[in-house]
């Protein structure tokens, strides 16, 4: 096999050895989903590292930043951009916070990254986040056949997915089923993140009328990730969690999973769906 090249921000080529079961081996050049570190610093101190695929990273340390309750609205982040001290200054980006902005280093290190490497664990973690955010409180509704509609809209826009078979996404959709914003990533939260971070940085937010979809299941996190964005509905293609379950009927928000074809399952909020 030869060293992978890059052909798009999001994709990268290699030749790989195809076996099938009634040829000889062929060599073939394969599309992959690009994988690599990205590390945010706020004010110049490391406060995350994650995996994701490269593309759109202002979108998704803006994100990430006001998923985490670190800044509110958009005037809280002055510049986002590329650390210059790095290594690998494309993988790490420098965020520059509005000095209102009072920050606890070491709470934010010590949650985020227990974050990242097991989930967030603990009944003290969990009523942190919990409190984090007011619930939603949005007068949105949609018909079922509108919601089955959205995941042929979604696949339909995923360009790099098409290539490589090996990307999640994450789609705002506005009431009407139109496409707002679609990121795409090996990680199901970093596409989560880029699609805020979007609304973020462009003044869009509050999706407080708006749908996310995201391509695989419904996680705790990705669902108190919507309610930072003040999202209303989340649906999943895959299954929720119990506990984002639990947490969107806390939260009066609308959860559908298993949404395919003209079936869902609708586990919190169904007054919203007619």
């Amino acid at each position: 096999m030869t060293r992978a090249t890059r052909n798009s921000e999001s994709v990268a080529s290699l030749e790989v050895i195809r076996y099938g079961s009634e040829s000889e081996p062929l060599t073939h050049s394969d599309q992959l989903a690009r994988e690599e570190p990205l590390e945010i610093r706020v004010r110049g101190r490391s406060v995350a590292v994650t995996m994701r695929t490269p593309g759109h990273d202002d979108e998704l340390a803006a994100g990430f930043l006001l998923t985490e309750g670190i800044i509110q609205k958009r005037s809280d982040i002055i510049e986002i951009a590329p650390y210059g001290q790095s290594d690998v200054p494309e993988n790490t980006l420098n965020v520059f916070l509005s000095p209102a902005i009072e920050l606890d280093f070491e709470r934010l290190t010590r949650h985020v990254f227990a974050s990242s490497s097991c989930g967030i664990c603990g009944k003290a973690s969990i009523e942190a986040v919990r409190q984090r955010f007011p619930a939603a409180d949005s007068s949105i509704n949609i018909s079922a056949k509108l919601a089955s509609q959205l995941p042929e809209k979604m696949r339909a826009a995923q360009s790099a997915f098409e290539q490589t078979g090996g990307l999640h996404a994450a789609a705002i959709f506005d009431a009407d089923g139109n496409v707002v914003v679609l990121r795409e990533d090996v990680g199901r939260h970093n596409a989560v993140d880029k699609v805020i971070g979007r609304g973020l940085l462009t003044g869009k937010l509050p999706f407080d009328s708006h749908v996310l979809l995201v391509s695989g299941r419904a996680s705790f996190e990705i669902v108190q990730k919507a309610l930072a964005a003040r999202i209303p509905i989340i649906c999943a293609i895959s299954a929720p969690s119990n506990l984002a379950v639990e947490f969107a009927r806390e939260n009066r928000q609308t959860l559908i999973g298993f949404l395919r074809g003209q079936t869902m399952n609708v586990y919190s909020g169904s007054e919203r769906i007619t």
